[in-house]
């Protein structure tokens, strides 16, 4: 099982096809998948609010910007995987 965060915003469709890339590697992957809503965090809008969507894995350091495709999400997630 992998865990990734993505980070987003409300309205942002950018993040919509983020998270629809996801939900295509789900199952294949045995993702979780826990969206970050970063308006919620002055932090969190000062570090991803030009950068949305990011996407992490828990225990990485790494992180996956905007734009990528599936086969590079993909990549991104089972090589970082311990």
């Amino acid at each position: 099982m992998i865990t990734v965060q993505l980070y987003t915003t409300l309205g942002c469709h950018l993040c919509e096809q983020a998270l629809a890339l996801l939900n295509g590697l789900h199952t294949e992957l045995d993702l979780v998948i826990e969206s970050v809503e970063i308006a919620e965090s002055d932090e969190l809008v000062e570090r991803y609010g030009i950068r949305i969507p990011v996407v992490t894995r828990t225990g990485s350091i790494e992180e996956l910007g905007w734009p990528f495709n599936e086969s590079t999400l993909k990549a991104f997630l089972t090589e970082a995987a311990p």
